[in-house]
């Protein structure tokens, strides 16, 4: 066996991250100190799980039926997938099993978020409940918060570890794996040959060419789940969904966020979807510079980040203790060898086909490196297709595409905003007629007993038919209740249904049959209605 050389870890006190050491995180540089901050006893379970020290790598098989680089989500799910299907596989990762969504992604954001609420909670129940409120010298513990985090990431981390899938039957690789030619990978001085391979090295935060943000320092996803004290101030370029839950969760803390943009907030949402979160960060204290363009970044000698901003010709100056970097991801495609590999892919990530193929017809990518959909049920859907079309590629029926996958996603703001399927613009954009229900959420009385009735449903169907298309929905848990949805399009299952299914009361969920409810009434015309009243007049 091969020794895994460790890297030095390093305590973190400090509560922000230079760009060099923020870069180094997200690639997953080996070489680059430390792999995760602080190193607390949590963060050190966390390391234990997903990235050992000790950990020895196995001596290669001759041969792979299937060699996976990147334990992400995608990369988790298709070797454990195939693994369990009696297939001999091959995991390779880098830097940390679990990838953004275990260590700087869903699991630590929505830890934060679900504190963040609780804090806006405790503070707005007076006005809305009547309970007591919080003293005004009241103190808070946000490091409190982000050991509570850290410590329940760490409790999740052998899920995705090392050691739980050498368990599943897997030859698991620590170390930076490279195609050497178009049926191997090395790894740690070893050639792993296959005779199917996945990509699933994910992505990162992307950094703009902004003047001076490379000496400014900045945080990223990948940094900002370190920080042990709460800043006083804090500056979000991008709006889009990272940015909007980050900035709400931060100014619920007491922080004063500002949040920048070059266009709108949430600009691939419904715009009244967006709308209504809009209104929602404002009264929780966001600042919001929306259509200006970032024109220089600069440290101050008093430690602040100094922004210049440009709106309509007019020059605007933000400060903030801490910069977060939220525009946008960049797929992980360096130093992987794909060249070697005849591999194609762009600055977009890598090329694949409908079935997530890419140019090498031995080779697949998968998750946020080849998916327009950044999303982990993305990649975990994405894997399990791959799966059959890897392991069985001679069968007639392959199975769905990656086209046929029916995708819901959900910003997690407060409150949320899920979607699925067709939004009203595509639908017109593909020629489909369509016709539009929408129902304010306080319809239901179960959102207004709970104080969270602000949102709303907007459900998009054929003109004259009762097939979904796709739904909007914004409402406090509308990434729970957005399900009935999507299996509403994917089993094909109309708005009759819907309405005929009992919901129980009072619920929230309630708000799709009311919508169902709504487009029933819509097919009682004016003339189907004057036939009825001269029927009940007659039988009368």
């Amino acid at each position: 066996m091969s020794k895994r050389k460790s890297s030095k870890q390093r305590g973190f006190s400090g509560a922000g991250s230079s760009q060099k050491e923020a870069k180094g995180n997200q690639e997953g540089d080996l070489n680059t100190e430390p792999l995760i901050r602080p190193l607390d006893k949590h963060n050190q379970r966390l390391l234990d799980a997903v990235h050992p020290a000790s950990w020895q790598n196995p001596e290669a098989a001759d041969r792979y039926h299937l060699v996976v680089v990147g334990a992400g989500t995608a990369g988790l799910v298709a070797a454990a997938g195939a693994a369990g299907l009696g297939a001999k596989v091959a995991l390779v990762e880098r830097h940390l099993m679990g990838g953004d969504c275990l260590n700087f992604g869903c699991v630590p954001s929505k830890a934060l978020i679900s504190a963040a609420r609780a804090w806006h909670q405790a503070r707005s129940g007076g006005a809305i409940f009547g309970a007591p409120v919080p003293e005004p010298d009241a103190t808070d513990d946000f490091a409190h918060v982000m050991e509570r985090m850290r410590r329940l990431r760490a409790d999740i981390g052998p899920h995705d570890g090392a050691q739980r899938f050498t368990e599943l039957g897997i030859d698991v690789f620590l170390g930076s794996g490279r195609f050497v030619a178009e049926d191997a990978v090395e790894v740690d001085g070893q050639r792993l040959h296959f005779r199917r391979a996945v990509i699933a090295t994910g992505g990162r935060a992307a950094v703009p060419p902004i003047p001076g943000i490379e000496d400014s320092g900045f945080l990223t996803n990948a940094s900002i789940f370190e920080l042990t004290s709460k800043p006083a101030s804090l500056i979000v370029i991008g709006a889009g969904p990272i940015g909007c839950e980050l900035a709400q969760a931060f100014a619920r803390f007491g922080t004063a966020v500002t949040l920048v943009d070059r266009g709108q907030l949430l600009p691939r949402e419904d715009p009244d979807a967006a709308e209504i979160v809009q209104r929602s960060l404002e009264r929780d204290g966001v600042r919001l510079e929306l259509n200006a363009q970032v024109k220089q970044v600069e440290l101050t000698p008093e430690g602040q980040r100094k922004v210049q901003l440009e709106r309509d010709g007019k020059s605007i100056t933000v400060h903030g203790a801490e910069l977060l970097l939220a525009a946008g991801r960049r797929p992980n495609v360096e130093g992987l060898g794909l060249e070697a590999a005849g591999v194609s892919f762009n600055p977009r990530g890598i090329q694949v086909d409908d079935t997530l193929r890419t140019s090498n017809s031995r080779i697949y990518a998968i998750g946020d490196v080849a998916s327009p959909l950044q999303f982990t049920h993305v990649a975990d859907a994405q894997a399990r297709l791959v799966i059959r079309r890897a392991l069985f590629p001679n069968l007639p029926f392959g199975g769905p595409k990656n086209s046929d996958l029916v995708v819901p996603w959900c910003t997690y703001t407060s409150p949320e905003i899920a979607h699925v399927g067709l939004y009203e613009a595509d639908a017109e954009d593909r020629g489909i007629a369509v016709d539009t229900i929408t129902v304010p959420l306080d319809a239901t009385d179960r959102a207004r007993l709970d104080g969270e009735g602000e949102g709303m449903l907007k459900i998009h169907v054929e003109k004259g038919k009762d097939r979904i298309l796709g739904a909007t929905l914004v409402a406090e848990h509308a990434g729970d209740l957005i399900a009935e949805l999507t299996l509403a399009i994917t089993a094909k299952v109309g708005l009759a249904q819907i309405a005929a299914t009992i919901h129980p009361y009072p619920t929230q969920s309630e708000i799709v049959k009311r919508a169902a409810d709504a487009w029933y009434r819509r097919k009682l015309t004016p003339s189907a209605k004057g036939w009825l009243e001269r029927y009940f007049r007659w039988i009368r």
